[in-house]
């Protein structure tokens, strides 16, 4: 088929299921979706780039204003027609500028890694779990869970609570399913109002593309009930927070063999492949660099402690490090073996950023036979820092700050990035930590104001 036959059919096709406008999208820094409406009768154009976009009007598109626009190429392998309205049909965009790749595109940048481990002959795999929370607005101007009996001190896996929230939970559920993401479980996790979806795996762009879209499409759900979706990593000082943990595997690009399966002699007997603890060990060697995009807020880093939940643990790491079934790593890897688990990412990440530096990292790691090390199969929580310093092994980044100051000095960081998405980053959340650092809380004032 021809492009236009190609784009006809894809006309009649969202004509035929009742789609009115189509959606030219592109994330910003935050992998938030953006994008113009589209009346159907234009789809062509908008197919061919006709959408421009102001990006300096945009956090983190490093762009002036007086630079040209950037158009939004959308993807039709990524169309979405939006189950809670199906007059809208979404489309993930890769951003261009005077007909060439914009370098700085989150979906560009994730593509040329994808590109570079297709070159090495691989298929990148990845699942992610989506963790969230569902809460009300309050009269107090604050905000609370929808349920009066979510209130346990240990609420993992209370029934009673997700029923009490299954008319927006099964609406999503059934919105998934829609799409084809055929989920296979649900819960309520370990905090009040905090849930997750596990659906199955995808190639690494699909994957991205949907966390994008289930970010609004959560959100859009829940004002139709009345309530909001929270993606704040950890909005609860004394609970849990939500983490969106990279399950991730490499796959023979010709045959879709999973490579990381043990099929030769397994190193360290945790279910996976030589292969595999060569990419750990360079997602390890370049872990505090992958920590400020993979938990790239000022709150992300007060999920990632030892303590601080009720129900007595944080199930975050805290260390650089890997192991078997041992939700303590950085690196996890699942009893089934035949992935790894990244626990560090949370649910406020850009999937595009988070998945190119961890997947170019892993490459860098397979190219250079790295060694992982001996995994930890113990809990890493119970060790001192004497402990962690006499077996030379790091702790990931304490804030945001040092997090993004391990990436500035990153080389692996910029290469992956390119220079304007990278200096643009840096700028942005190193201000981002200046204005925390120059916000007064009300934990101070409470403290100190009249201490003296």
């Amino acid at each position: 088929m021809t492009e236009l036959t190609n784009t006809k059919t894809l006309k009649e096709k969202l004509t035929e299921a009742g789609v009115k406008y189509a959606i030219a999208s592109y994330v910003d820094i935050h992998g938030v979706t953006k994008g113009k409406f589209v009346p159907v009768a234009h789809l062509g154009q908008m197919m061919e780039g006709s959408e421009l976009y102001t990006g300096a009007a945009l956090d983190g598109v490093p762009q002036d204003i007086s630079d040209d626009e950037v158009a939004s190429m959308p993807d039709p392998n990524g169309l979405a027609i939006c189950p809670w309205n199906r007059r809208l049909a979404w489309f993930p965009g890769n951003l261009y500028l005077n007909g060439e790749p914009f370098e700085a595109c989150s979906r560009n940048i994730f593509r040329r890694q994808l590109s570079a481990a297709a070159d090495m002959g691989y298929r990148f795999n990845l699942g992610i779990e989506t963790e969230f929370f569902l809460f009300r607005d309050t009269e107090d101007g604050g905000f609370a869970p929808l349920s009066d009996r979510d209130n346990l001190g240990k609420p993992c896996y209370d029934p009673r609570a997700l029923m009490d929230n299954l008319p927006i939970i099964d609406e999503l559920v059934d919105a998934m399913n829609e799409l084809g993401w055929d989920v296979y479980s649900f819960d309520h996790e370990d905090a009040n109002g905090q849930f997750e979806t596990d659906f199955k795996y995808a190639d690494g762009l699909t994957m991205a593309d949907r966390l994008v879209f289930f970010r609004m499409m959560a959100n859009e759900i829940a004002r139709k009930h009345g309530a909001f979706a929270s993606f704040m990593p950890k909005p609860f000082a004394d609970r849990t927070g939500s983490g969106a943990h990279y399950n991730m595997s490499l796959a023979d690009i010709k045959t879709g063999e999973n490579l990381f399966e043990p099929r030769d002699d397994d190193l360290h007997n945790c279910g996976i492949s030589k292969i595999a603890y060569h990419f750990i060990a360079g997602v390890l060697k370049h872990g505090a660099a992958i920590s400020a995009v993979i938990a790239p807020t000022v709150n992300s880093y007060k999920r990632l402690v030892r303590q601080g939940s009720m129900s007595g643990s944080t199930w975050a790491p805290v260390f650089m490090c890997y192991g078997s079934n041992n939700r303590t790593n950085m690196i996890r890897i699942p009893s089934m073996g035949g992935r790894i688990e990244c626990r560090a990412a949370d649910i406020a990440c850009n999937p595009y950023l988070g998945s190119a530096l961890i997947l170019a990292a892993g490459l860098e790691g397979l190219r250079e036979g790295l060694d992982a090390g001996e995994p930890h199969h113990e809990n890493m929580y119970n060790y001192s820092d004497a402990d962690i310093a006499a077996q030379g092994i790091e702790y990931l980044p304490r804030h945001l700050g040092e997090a993004v100051e391990a990436f500035e000095a990153d080389p692996l960081a910029k290469d992956v990035f390119g220079e304007a998405m990278f200096r643009s980053f840096v700028d942005y959340k190193k201000g981002e930590w200046e204005s925390y650092q120059n916000h007064v809380s009300s934990w101070e004032v409470d403290r100190y104001l009249k201490m003296f």
